[in-house]
């Protein structure tokens, strides 16, 4: 057999057995970007690695690209054997660092009439950049490398509970936080004072004040009266953060604040908690936040930004502060 020849079945091989063998969709596409479909009867899921147990999709997993199912194999087969020698900080970093020029897509969850499980990670927005980087940690450090692996990894992170629905989407940050550190996937890091002496008192009813802008509530009364009493439930919370103004206080920030650990901006705008997220990352001029951007001077995709944290915040009076949670 030639080298050639031999090549070609090995990519074929390791290609095969990391994913799931949904049916095509899309014939005339090459196999980089063809949409696949799951199986409506959970299709089996066999790894070429002897110690993994054989896995499923579930039947309600959306359409995804063959090119979507061959990064994630790829990535745990990459991270997945260095979880030893890399600290937890470097394996973050070094996974969310792939994603760098990723476009920057908004409201990828909902195109479709019902709720799916959606995986796509060609197109990014700041939330399922996060999602897909802690799901993706998570599942290397557990030494995982299958795609089906990935795909429950992250309706774990993405769902309360890890059981999906349109309700159950953790669609406020302080939502995801709390679920996803009762399931032990993160830990929010809210002491020392300081520099956490601001405080938050959650109010957070925007989707059901909003529903009119969202295409799965504004026809469904019983959502909108499900998710207001999950906001009403929330609201009166108080939560530590980091104000804006000690960001610029590297010794300060440095004791608490690592590589790796998720960021995410406080705000004063009506009824939210949060309105953006993405990873720390130190430099030599001080902290800075790896996201996904929805800025024309960054291109529209996923940065590692040359503007420190500060500077960004600083800039838009809207911005109070951080909260800073770890993955575990």
């Amino acid at each position: 057999m030639t080298l050639k020849y031999l090549l070609i079945l090995t990519a074929l091989f390791a290609f095969s057995a990391c994913g799931a063998k949904p049916e095509q969709k899309g014939k005339g596409h090459g196999a980089a970007d063809t949409t696949v479909m799951a199986r409506q009867e959970r299709t089996a899921v066999t790894s070429a690695y002897p110690t993994e147990q054989t896995n499923s999709l579930p039947s309600y997993i959306d359409r995804y690209t063959k090119s979507d199912s061959a990064l994630v194999c790829q990535l745990l087969r990459e991270f997945a054997p260095q979880r030893q020698q890399l600290t937890n900080e470097e394996l973050v970093i070094k996974i969310a660092r792939k994603f760098i020029g990723v476009p920057y897509v908004a409201h990828t969850l909902d195109k479709n009439e019902d709720e799916k499980l959606v995986i796509n990670l060609h197109g990014l927005d700041c939330t399922t950049y996060v999602e897909a980087v802690t799901a993706l940690t998570l599942c290397a450090k557990r030494g995982e490398t299958g795609f089906a692996n990935y795909v429950h990894q992250l309706e774990q992170v993405r769902y309360r509970g890890g059981k999906m629905s349109y309700v159950n989407r953790l669609h406020y940050f302080h939502w995801w936080l709390e679920d996803n550190e009762r399931m032990g996937f993160v830990k929010e890091i809210d002491s020392p004072v300081p520099p956490f002496t601001a405080v938050q008192t959650l109010k957070i009813n925007y989707m059901s004040q909003n529903a009119r802008l969202y295409d799965m509530l504004k026809n469904s009364p019983e959502r909108v009266a499900e998710l207001k009493k999950l906001e009403d439930a929330t609201n009166g919370t108080s939560v530590r953060y980091i104000p804006k103004s000690l960001l610029n206080n590297s010794k300060l920030l440095r004791e608490v604040v690592r590589d790796g650990d998720i960021l995410a901006i406080v705000t004063s705008k009506r009824e939210l908690d949060t309105t953006h997220l993405g990873f720390a990352i130190w430099h030599k001029d001080g902290l800075h936040l790896m996201n996904a951007s929805n800025l024309k001077k960054n291109g529209n995709r996923v940065v590692d930004p040359l503007e420190t944290l500060y500077k960004y915040m600083m800039a838009r009076p809207a911005n109070l502060g951080i909260r800073v949670v770890r993955i575990q």
